[in-house]
């Protein structure tokens, strides 16, 4: 048996996880030779400089493991400094009795140095603000925090992946580049190049003129004289040689006419015609945006694979300051053919539950954490949300159970009545006071929803639903989508959406048409209905948002 702790593989260091994440938190390991990588969090001299104690963390847990090196090994002032980085090796050894720790590293030597200045370092040891971290999103990842966020986030992906693939959904690539809007809400990025080509364009021009009216009469005035030494070589019945020759000189003079003609009609500026921007000269001869939602392409694979999912980021360009808005998210969404409202809202609850119950099996560590340090009820949500049948109303027992409380002294921000889309406030007031668990809303009036959404028999509401979940209100929108041919033209007709974008789409309905449902899952939601955190920005490795895009 190995006196050494197996490196991880691909990687000439062993994880900490390895070591403190075992049943016996590493002690088994007492002995053993191991080399350690990572970051310090916190870093101590000791016996009057003769030697230092480090908390090194690697990133693969959330714990640290106490490193012991001694002042001959290296400069020990450089290496407490809170972010270093220090790979070192060294026996693994049992602390004093009473320790907090289970094991510890003695240093034997110090194999790498990544030093850090102190005085220019943006974290100290001293706790900063989820706020504040926002302006080192590179380096916020090295905090306790965020790295636990992304751990989680990581578990909740690897969760996602394996509850679709054990319930036969195939993952499904949709494009990021679209040119039709899901939502018809209008808050969509442009992806163009007009603007670069304008630009470049501008820049062309000033350094290289266009022709004049005279340059170009000039060149036809060439072209004019070449024909003539053509015609006179052809009357002359001269060599063939020289009337080929003749022949090439008019044709590079007719091509310089023509290139000539060209550049004459360049205009510096984005190019229109009537009035209008042209995008027939854009990259993608058409308008072209980020997508704001996978679903409509996704359903087409689920017209011929049944059972299918994507997950991907999405984009919505409105200028919203909120702690529940971004620029950039992620959208889990799953769509099943010979399916209809019933069991979208099977689908959607088995889903939640499991996320829910694979952080309380994977990631208990960085929970444990989070209930810690931000919301000491988020382990006990995810396990009621995970053990609990969710709630069913409809929209309209919805709305009476909503003015009932109104009547009874309730105030909401946003007036309660029959066809309101139902605000932040009444969702929690749903989850959080009346039922105390998830809610599923649905059958909502047609009116509040997208267009796509089958028409009910009442003609009156369609078959949406809507999950509702304590802490942070909507996590899932779903519905049985409008199959029918004639139903659907309707509804894009009524809603004066342009029927040209969507004719793929209507196509699904002309040929071999079926029943099937879907939803949309907002990842950064169920990690914030996770953590307890507060700011979506907080749970995303990048956020995008108004006036802000770093790196």
């Amino acid at each position: 048996m190995s006196d050494e702790v197996p490196k991880a593989e691909f990687s000439d260091s062993v994880l900490i996880k390895s070591i403190i994440r075992r049943e016996d938190g590493g002690s088994g390991l007492a002995g053993k030779k191991a080399r350690i990588g990572g970051w310090v969090k916190t870093g101590r001299k000791a016996d009057k400089d003769a030697f230092a104690f480090l908390e090194l963390n690697d990133g693969s847990c959330a714990g640290n493991l106490q490193v012991i090196i001694d002042a001959s090994l290296a400069d020990l002032g450089q290496l407490v400094q809170t972010g270093t980085c220090v790979v070192v090796e060294g026996h693994l050894k049992l602390p004093p009795s009473g320790a907090k720790q289970k094991i510890e590293l003695r240093a034997e030597e110090v194999l790498h140095v990544g030093p850090v200045d102190p005085a220019k370092y943006p974290l100290p040891k001293t706790r900063l603000t989820l706020e504040s971290l926002r302006d080192f999103v590179h380096l916020r990842s090295r905090t306790n925090t965020i790295s636990a966020v992304a751990r989680i986030r990581n578990a909740l992906a690897y969760a996602t992946h394996t509850f679709f693939n054990k319930h036969g959904f195939l993952y499904v690539h949709t494009p990021i580049v679209t040119t039709s809007d899901c939502e018809g809400a209008g808050e969509m990025f442009q992806v163009t190049t007009l603007f670069s080509e304008a630009e470049r364009l501008e820049k062309e021009l000033i350094q290289n003129p266009p022709p004049t009216e005279a340059d170009v009469e000039a060149a036809k005035l060439v072209v004019q004289e070449k024909g003539e030494v053509v015609s006179q070589l052809k009357s002359a019945k001269a060599d063939k040689k020289e009337i080929s020759a003749a022949v090439a000189e008019l044709k590079k003079a007719k091509e310089n006419v023509s290139k000539l003609e060209e550049r004459s009609k360049l205009q510096p500026g984005i190019p229109r015609k009537d009035g209008k921007v042209d995008y027939t000269k854009d990259f993608f001869a058409r308008q072209a945006f980020l997508t704001v939602s996978g679903q409509l392409q996704v359903e087409s694979y689920a017209c011929a694979l049944s059972r299918v999912y994507t997950f991907g980021p999405t984009f919505r360009a409105e200028n919203s300051h909120t702690s529940r808005h971004l620029a950039e998210f992620w959208v889990v969404e799953p769509e099943i053919a010979f399916a209809d409202l019933e069991d979208d809202m099977k689908c959607a609850e088995a889903y939640v539950k499991f996320l829910c119950r694979w952080l309380l099996d994977n990631c208990l560590e960085d929970m444990e954490f989070m209930a810690d340090k931000f919301d000491k009820g988020c382990i006990d949500r995810l396990k009621m949300v995970a053990s609990t049948p969710f709630i069913r109303l409809t929209y309209t027992e919805a709305v009476e159970i909503l003015e009932e409380s109104v009547q009874n002294g309730k105030k909401f921000e946003k007036e309660v009545e029959w066809g309101i889309d139902l605000a932040s406030g009444h969702e929690r007031y749903l989850t959080e006071v009346k039922y105390q668990k998830p809610v599923i809303v649905y059958n909502y009036p047609k009116d509040i929803k997208a267009f796509y959404m089958r028409l009910n028999d009442d003609l009156e509401t369609v078959a949406a639903m809507d999950v509702l979940v304590p802490k942070v209100g909507e996590l899932i929108g779903g519905s049985q989508r409008e199959e029918r041919y004639d139903v659907i033209q309707q509804r894009l007709e009524e809603m004066d959406l342009p029927v040209e974008p969507y004719e793929w789409y209507i196509d699904l309905r002309r040929y071999g048409t079926v029943k099937h449902a879907g939803f949309g899952l907002g990842f950064e939601r169920m990690i914030l209905f996770a953590t307890g955190l507060e700011n979506i920005r907080d749970v995303i490795p990048f956020p995008r948002y108004p006036g802000r895009a770093d790196l």
